[in-house]
């Protein structure tokens, strides 16, 4: 990570902190000096990615046992990041889950609902719960995750797909109060998450997806470290008023983006719709 500390005494209310991508950015931000809540279901997981930032970066961290399928608990969630640290300046939406692999029709509906509540409520309610506090103060970063599915992952690429557009709808919503709200399509990284997809698509007797599964676990996925950089990007001063954006941190030369911030808002560049260089 740079040397600038982009990140200095910002707080960050990151879901899914406890593991995986997450975890990964909980570490990159701690790197670059934030103060950070950490929300996720599992308290073991929390309290071992907070111990592990507090040794490593000596970072101020609080834990909150959180599922963001409910609302009451996003919002409690956002009231304990307040009542700590008076702020949220930025909100990580990551929290996320597998769906189920095979044919639509041949899926449980109650986990196909899941998923979309896990990914789609889970980030608005992340949203809906953060922004009148960072309205108040005119200013905040929101980076929401997103990422690719497909035939035989409809849930999940449903709700990615979802996301991007909730993003670059509540980015004109905001247009001129100071916050910011961009996506990550992280790429495929090896994760439980992964593994678990990797698993269910040989069950069901999905090759291809299996084969992908194989090959990402085995040292053959994208870099959670690039993952995690372009959140710290996203979620400092860095990239301006850069908003409305998705943005592939294993494909796109996202380097770049901070000295061409006026001319990517003019275009159409890293929207859902995106027009690739």
């Amino acid at each position: 990570m740079a040397d600038s500390k982009g990140l200095d005494g910002k707080v960050a209310l990151i879901t899914g902190g406890g593991r995986g991508i997450g975890q990964a950015i909980a570490h990159a931000y701690a790197a670059e000096g934030a103060k950070l809540a950490l929300a996720a279901r599992t308290d073991a997981e929390l309290q071992e990615t907070a111990a592990s930032i507090r040794d490593q970066y000596d970072a101020d961290v609080i834990t909150i046992i959180v599922d963001v399928t409910d609302r009451a608990q996003v919002e409690n969630a956002v009231a304990q990041t307040l009542d700590r640290y008076g702020v949220i300046e930025v909100m990580v939406n990551n929290a996320g889950n597998t769906g189920q692999i095979g044919p639509l029709w041949t899926l449980d509906p109650d986990r196909w609902a899941n998923t979309i509540a896990v990914h789609v409520l889970g980030t608005y309610y992340g949203c809906r719960a953060a922004i009148p506090p960072m309205l108040e103060r005119g200013s905040g970063r929101i980076v929401n995750m997103s990422g690719v599915g497909g035939p035989n992952d409809t849930s999940y690429d449903a709700a990615k797909t979802a996301i991007v557009n909730l993003t670059e709808n509540l980015s004109v919503e905001l247009a001129g109060a100071g916050i910011t709200v961009n996506a990550i399509s992280p790429g495929s990284i090896h994760t439980r998450m992964w593994e678990e997809v990797r698993d269910m698509a040989y069950e069901a007797g999905d090759m291809e997806m299996y084969e992908k599964g194989v090959q990402v676990t085995s040292g053959g996925g994208a870099s959670i470290e690039r993952a995690a950089q372009l959140a710290v990007m996203l979620g400092s001063d860095e990239c301006g008023a850069l908003s409305g954006r998705l943005i592939r941190a294993n494909l796109d030369t996202f380097e770049d983006i901070p000295g061409n911030v006026d001319a990517i808002m003019a275009s159409d560049a890293y929207l859902l719709r995106r027009v690739d260089p």
